[in-house]
Formats: C-alpha cells, sequence, structure tokens
C-alpha cells in the first residue's frame, strides 16, 4: 500500500491542535475559543483511527513477523521519545508554573503534573518501557499521566503494537471484532483500576481504522460499516459525544475513496505531518518551560501573557520538533534496510 499523503496532513493538523488545547488553559482565552480547542480526546482517539489504519499495514509488510515488526516499532518510536522524556524530566524540575497563573483554566490541573512523583524510579521504569498506561492505579497512581503527560496515548499505541504483532495479517478483520468486542466487555464490566490509557479503553478506535482499509483499499464497505455502527451504539452507552468523532472519521475515510482530500496533501501540512510525532511529545515540557519563564515578567498582566505565551510556544515547538525530527528521525529512517514504516498515528500519536 502506498502511503496516503493526505492522512500525513490530518497527522498534523491533529497534532497542532493538541498542542493549542494544552496550552490554551493557562491563558486567559476568551470562553469561545477555549471551548473550541477543548477536545483533545477527541483529536486522539483520531490518532488511534490511524494507527489502526497505518500500522495494519505495517504488519503486512513485515509478513507479521513479531520481532521485525517490534524492532520497527521501537526503532521509530525509542530516540524521540527517551529525548521527550529526559526533555521532561528537566522541565519537571524547574517547578509548577500553575500557582504563578492565577487566571488559568480549571482544566490546566489535568495537563500538568505539579511536580515529579515520589518515589520517582517505579514511574519513570514505567515509562521506559512505555508500559504506564496498562498499569492499574492501584500499582502506580497517576502513573499514566505522571513526568511526560502526552505519553499516556503512546503507551496505549505501544500496547496495541505488541497484540497487533500477534496476528497473522491473514486475520486483521477478524481481529478488529475481536478488538470491538473488547471495547464492549470494558466497559460493561467494572474496571475502576485502570486509566483511559490501558487498551481496552480505546480498542473501538483501532478497530474501526484497521475495518477502514477493507473499504478505502478495496472497496469492501461491510467490515467499516459494521465497526462505525458498534463504536456509534458503544459511544451512546458511554459518551454521545463520541458518535461525531467516529462520523468524523467516516467523512476522512469517504473523502479519501471519493479524492476530496488532496488539500490535506498541502506541502506545509505534510511538513506538518512529518514532524508531528515529536510535536505532540514536546509540547508539554515547553509550555511548562515557557509558563515558568514568562509569568514573573508579565507581573500579573494575564492579557499581555497570554499574548506572548501561545505565539511563543507554538513556535519552540515547531522548532523543537523540527530539529527532533531532521537530526534523529530522518537519519534513522535513511538507514533502516526494511520496507519504509508509516510514521506513528502520533506523529502518534
Amino acid at each position: 500500500m502506498q502511503r496516503m499523503r493526505s492522512l500525513d496532513g490530518v497527522r498534523g493538523l491533529l497534532a497542532v491542535y493538541v498542542l493549542l488545547g494544552h496550552a490554551m488553559p493557562l491563558t486567559m482565552a476568551p470562553p469561545w475559543l477555549g471551548a473550541l480547542c477543548a477536545h483533545g480526546q477527541a483529536a486522539v482517539d483520531l490518532f488511534f483511527c490511524l494507527s489502526g489504519f497505518v500500522i495494519a499495514g505495517s504488519l503486512e509488510r513485515h509478513n507479521g513477523r513479531f520481532f521485525p515488526f517490534m524492532a520497527a516499532r521501537a526503532r521509530r518510536l525509542l530516540p524521540v521519545y527517551i529525548l521527550a522524556l529526559g526533555f521532561a524530566l528537566l522541565a519537571a524540575c524547574q517547578g509548577d508554573p500553575l500557582p504563578r497563573l492565577p487566571w488559568r483554566q480549571e482544566s490546566a490541573w489535568e495537563i500538568f503534573a505539579p511536580t515529579l512523583p515520589a518515589p520517582l524510579w517505579p514511574h519513570l521504569l514505567a515509562h521506559l518501557t512505555l508500559l504506564h498506561g496498562a498499569l492499574p492505579q492501584s500499582w502506580l497512581p497517576y502513573g499514566w499521566m505522571t513526568i511526560l503527560g502526552p505519553a499516556w496515548s503512546l503507551s496505549t499505541e505501544w500496547q496495541f503494537y505488541l497484540v497487533i504483532a500477534l496476528i497473522s495479517p491473514r486475520r486483521l478483520e477478524s481481529f478488529s471484532l475481536a478488538l470491538l468486542g473488547a471495547a464492549f466487555l470494558y466497559q460493561a464490566l467494572p474496571h475502576g483500576g485502570f486509566s483511559r490509557a490501558f487498551l481496552p479503553d480505546a480498542a473501538g478506535w483501532f478497530a474501526l481504522g484497521i475495518a477502514s482499509r477493507a473499504w478505502v483499499l478495496a472497496g469492501r464497505p461491510g467490515p467499516f460499516l459494521l465497526a462505525l455502527a458498534a463504536l456509534c451504539v458503544l459511544a451512546s452507552l458511554t459518551a454521545p459525544a463520541k458518535s461525531l468523532t467516529a462520523l468524523a472519521w467516516a467523512g476522512l475515510m469517504l473523502g479519501q475513496r471519493q479524492g476530496w482530500t488532496k488539500t490535506l496533501a498541502a506541502r506545509p501540512l505534510l511538513y506538518l505531518g512529518a514532524i508531528s510525532y515529536p510535536l505532540y511529545l514536546m509540547n508539554e515540557p515547553v509550555e511548562r518551560l515557557a509558563a515558568l519563564w514568562l509569568a514573573p515578567r508579565m507581573a500579573g498582566n494575564a492579557l499581555g501573557f497570554s499574548l506572548i505565551f501561545l505565539p511563543l510556544t507554538l513556535l519552540v515547538s515547531l522548532a523543537l520538533a523540527a530539529l527532533l525530527h531532521h537530526a534523529i528521525e530522518r537519519p534513522l529512517l535513511r538507514r533502516k534496510t526494511a520496507p519504509r514504516l508509516p510514521a506513528p498515528a502520533l506523529s502518534g500519536l
């Protein structure tokens, strides 16, 4: 399968949207603007759909071989992730910016951990193995969000990779049905010990992405329509607004089929897609450091802080993401002898 260039553009737009969603609660943005950027979870759900779509193709190119597939995934994700994790550790050591921002919105507390967890080593070990999202809260309280907040979804992705790597490429459609079943069971059974970073919580989105391939690439809409209907039913039972996210993905896939998404393959959007993985990971520590540096200089001037903070964090995050892409990601891609892999969905995610 040739990579669909417009999906790279979507990936870039989603990464920028997540960045803005993290930054807005620290500013005195108008309520309508804050509400417009307050759907970061929906963006991550779309990242998971993208992952289901492209990672299924990656598994096929590796002929369903577990170790080559996982080794390729590790080479693609871990170098930038380790650097971002170290940067986040250094940023967290500088302090908590929220007490210095009396105008902050309440949701800011959900984005920035005030300090590093104590003891640090179990959280750090869980993050280094990318399994921090799979551990019950009773084992590691808030472990899915400590140190590097955006990495919770990367842990979900890693869990997905470990599971799909065990599946034969010929069984992918059956596997998507199994993921949907896991999603329904997870919502039906008590699961208070796990966070939203646990794979079953997002399994339906990965299933929708996998099922989309049969429609977009082979012209068979049946698996896709079944997955879409099941996900909408699940959303109606848990969070009805998520049905809109599923329908947005359906619209994107329809656009792929009909050729309506060519504008998403514009060169600037493709570049955003190329740097979206480091952009997604680096934006939170950049925002923490920018807030710590800027708040005392603004001396309580909420408007001045907001007008400088938003463009500052956007430009610095983009510059760091571009640096990591050209210094780390591209050289590694050139050295690989395996078939070229799609960027992680959180790049995604």
